[in-house]
């Protein structure tokens, strides 16, 4: 039985009820509502759909899906579309500004289209690295019932016997660079690498969101790892449209669900399936439009604890189709919360808590993607955090998979990543160097590049392990090797990062959790005397814009104030 809502207290009043609205309600009329569906409730059913990547190319059908699910439940659906900036194809030049600040613009964008139109309800639909955390934080910030939906990962490719996702191309392009890929070979994988609809089927940074979305209860349970192509996909779009009208029935919203609580399940859930060291960026800026203080530090303490148990790509063997087939975040989950991992009692989308969920969830003890949370791949997490001289404000790495978790050596440095890139290229960067490539932070780039290309490249090569790659930028999930990102202060603000001179001997331990800069204090306050402020190439538009607001990374690069300066909450108008 169809749900019926009073809409006296629901934002859509102010567009659709009482004489005064009869010119909105005209619009309605014009787009073929008749008074029944104007006098439910507005469900904006916000879509990251678009063909600039195969990672987004379903959700509008899949939103679409999503639509018979609201009107079962009794509301209206309303569906809307923002950006996305693919990262696999803005990844190694200065398209990769925008991917960051993409974020904050899908953010922004479904919060003014819900504001502008007074919708009650929210379905957010992503598929791409940003659109994830821009939609999350959206969610969190309106604060009406919500529910978020990933698109689903990509097939993995076939090649030689073995599967394959874009990361290997990535790498291929470095060992062309070295003369171990053949231009023949290298075309062959490109176009078979990427079978099909879906985001990057590994570990990288879109899984990795897709499983904070489940773990921080904001997702419908076992929905985000099913791959992209699976007809299945439309039926858990028809279940959220089903679901969210229940949430607003009971007036269950995400601030109640994503509690500090809850965003601790979701850091352990990043460290616990190796995931993308973006999650240290995303998830305090997600905290933030709760009023939560959870920054870098925060999200490294709860790596510290966290055993590594899902072997998945770039540091293992298998991909989200495997991990789906495995069962899924929660099936990880489940052995977590055995070993009292995990706050059971954080309540979900659901209706009902994290651990009333698990309990559905038999373990399979026949799968070998999730190992048991005794008897882990390792101890500890695959995501650490750092600090030290170097980073003072903290820095980054993602170790899954590595075998080696100290490093030191002379600096060599570059001013931006092309010219660290074109180094790597040509071979003229010494085995055993510490590479810094700074004024690629949030402000400095401005945008905070990954460095995919890069890094990719040194693994290509057979360096992966045998350089040490230090950024006030990013790294793409995907990367793999002794990779440090984040470091803050960066070096636009004149953060250590931007004294630091070739030769100079880095030292990173990654047990320990530090970074150091091996110079002595008088040297350095005689570089930062000399030290002046640098000038990028964006001085209007949206990328001067975002320089001029943007915060330090350690409290994830936000350009508001978060909740803790709200008057108001948008759902309450």
């Amino acid at each position: 039985m169809t749900q019926t809502f009073d809409k006296a207290r629901l934002p859509s009043r102010h567009v659709s009820v009482g004489p005064e609205r009869a010119p909105h309600r005209s619009y309605y009329y014009a787009m073929g509502l008749d008074a029944d569906a104007i006098a439910r409730p507005f469900v904006g059913i916000a879509s990251a759909g678009n063909d600039s990547a195969p990672c987004n190319t379903t959700l509008d059908m899949q939103a679409d899906a999503s639509r018979d699910g609201v009107i079962e439940g009794g509301g209206t659906p309303r569906r809307f579309n923002t950006i996305t900036v693919t990262d696999g194809i803005a990844m190694g030049h200065q398209g990769m500004k925008a991917s960051l600040v993409s974020r904050e613009v899908i953010a922004d964008s479904v919060e003014l289209s819900m504001r502008g139109h007074c919708y009650d309800a929210l379905l957010a639909f992503a598929g791409c690295d940003k659109s994830l955390p821009g939609m999350m934080m959206a969610m969190l910030r309106l604060n009406v019932p919500a529910i978020f939906v990933y698109g689903g990962s990509i097939l993995p490719g076939t090649w030689q016997g073995r599967d394959v996702t874009v990361i290997d191309v990535f790498e291929a392009v470095g060992r062309h660079a070295a003369g171990g890929c053949p231009l023949s070979e290298l075309s062959a994988l490109e176009k078979v690498a990427c079978p099909g609809h879906g985001a990057c089927g590994g570990q990288y940074t879109a899984n990795t969101m897709a499983c904070v979305a489940e773990a921080i209860g904001l997702s419908l349970p076992n929905s985000n790892m099913m791959p992209a192509p699976y007809r299945a996909r439309d039926e858990y779009a028809r279940a959220a449209g089903r679901q969210v009208m229940n949430l607003l029935a009971d007036n269950l919203r995400p601030r109640t669900i994503c509690t500090r609580e809850a965003f601790e399940n979701a850091a352990r859930v990043v460290a616990a399936t190796g995931g993308s060291t973006n999650a240290g960026l995303h998830l305090p800026a997600m905290a933030s439009e709760v009023g939560i203080d959870f920054d870098l530090f925060d999200v490294a303490e709860i790596f510290k604890t966290t055993p590594y148990i899902a072997d998945l790509k770039p540091g293992g063997k298998y991909v989200a189709k495997d991990m789906y087939e495995a069962g899924g975040v929660y099936m990880l989950m489940k052995t977590l919360l055995a070993e009292g991992l995990l706050h059971g009692d954080c309540i979900t989308v659901t209706g009902k808590t994290l651990g009333e969920n698990i309990d559905q969830v038999t373990w399979n003890p026949d799968q070998k993607v999730i190992y048991d949370a005794r008897a882990p791949l390792s101890p500890t997490g695959g995501v650490v955090g750092l600090r030290g001289t170097l980073a003072p404000d903290g820095a980054i790495v993602k170790v899954a998979g590595m075998h080696r978790l100290a490093f030191e050596g002379p600096a060599r440095v570059f001013d931006c990543e092309e010219d660290a890139f074109e180094a790597v290229e040509a071979r003229t960067v010494a085995e055993g160097s510490v590479i810094v490539i700074r004024y690629e932070g949030p402000k400095g780039g401005p945008g905070m590049r990954e460095m995919l290309s890069t890094t990719a490249a040194l693994y290509g090569q057979g360096l992966g392990e045998k350089m040490a790659l230090v950024t006030d930028g990013r790294f793409s999930g995907g990367t793999r090797g002794f990779c440090i990102g984040h470091v803050g202060p960066e070096a636009a603000v004149g953060g250590p990062i931007a004294l630091v001179e070739d030769g100079d001997l880095i030292r990173i331990d990654a047990v320990a959790g530090t970074i150091d800069l091996v110079v002595e204090e008088d040297v350095l306050a005689e570089r930062r005397a000399r030290w002046v402020p640098r000038t990028n190439d964006y001085q209007s538009g949206a990328l001067w814009r975002y320089a001029q607001n943007v915060g330090p990374a350690y409290k994830g690069a936000l350009t508001h104030p978060g909740a803790r300066s709200e008057t108001h909450v948008y759902a309450d108008i």
